[in-house]
């Protein structure tokens, strides 16, 4: 059911690979929802995702960018505003990767040149983006940008490894960036915190069918599924939200306020049973 809740809005997408990705769902409901908006990604994701259909689902325009260089953002911007007609209403970063993670590295023994890359690409990505939005004065008054995180942010997660650090540090640009661009233009900065989810890059995790199923027994109303996360995007998106910035906002179930659920409990003691 559509609200018109992005009735008018103009935004960009940065981060859909196929239909397992937040950011996918998150651009399907902004479309059904009212919102105009282009979509951007790597040359390579867009080669190996499924872009072009989401495009032409939603009428929106691929602008090719690698988030790291301020060159290609400044295109990325520019070109959103004259094929949209005008400054934005929203922006979605839902970009990260960990070679470090891919490569199985444990956290002590990091490769550095990996972590570099992991920072960059996961959270100074994001600032690249405020930045480059503020310089060119490419956003409106009221408008939004949501980053999505995670828990491991503020906890110690088994094998997160150093994409914990970048979350954290997305976590603290919204805070800092959402003071300056609030204080200046009422602009307002967020961050998710999203149940782990099966998307394509976190199917690749070692381990993360244990960890959904402990997060599920975990949280009272369960796993947060990609479509929600969608849907609380764009609440935070609209008019809704306008005195809402500078938070991270758990949206997992109530996992990160458990400490023992009675399901986590009896897995528990069903494996204590069979030693």
């Amino acid at each position: 059911m559509s609200y018109n809740l992005l009735k008018g809005k103009k935004g960009i997408i940065f981060g859909a690979l196929d239909e397992k990705s937040i950011a996918w769902n998150v651009a399907l409901k902004a479309h059904e929802e009212g919102a105009v908006f282009t979509l951007s990604n790597t040359p390579l994701a867009i080669r190996f995702g499924n872009l072009k259909e989401l495009s032409e689902k939603c009428g929106s325009e691929i602008i090719p960018a690698d988030a790291t260089h301020i060159n290609e953002l400044e295109d990325v911007f520019r070109r959103s505003m004259e094929v949209l007609g005008g400054k934005l209403d929203f922006i979605l970063h839902s970009i990260g990767m960990s070679m470090n993670v891919r490569k199985s590295r444990e956290y002590d023994d990091l490769d550095y040149d990996y972590y570099h890359k992991t920072i960059d690409i996961s959270a100074m990505s994001f600032h690249k983006i405020i930045q480059v939005a503020k310089k060119l004065d490419a956003v409106n008054e009221w408008g939004s940008i949501v980053g999505l995180s995670y828990i491991a942010a503020q906890r110690t997660l088994y094998r997160y490894n150093d994409m914990a650090d970048a979350k954290a540090m997305l976590e603290s640009i919204a805070r800092s960036f959402g003071y300056i661009y609030g204080r200046e233009k009422n602009v307002r900065i967020n961050t998710i915190s999203q149940s782990p989810t099966r998307t394509t890059a976190g199917s690749g995790v070692k381990g993360i069918d244990a960890l959904i199923d402990f997060t599920e027994r975990m949280s009272p109303l369960g796993n947060a599924t990609a479509g929600e996360c969608a849907d609380f995007c764009i609440v935070l998106f609209s008019d809704l939200s306008r005195k809402v910035t500078m938070q991270n906002i758990f949206h997992d179930g109530g996992f990160s306020g458990m400490g023992m659920s009675l399901k986590a409990m009896t897995q528990y003691k069903k494996c204590l049973e069979d030693e």
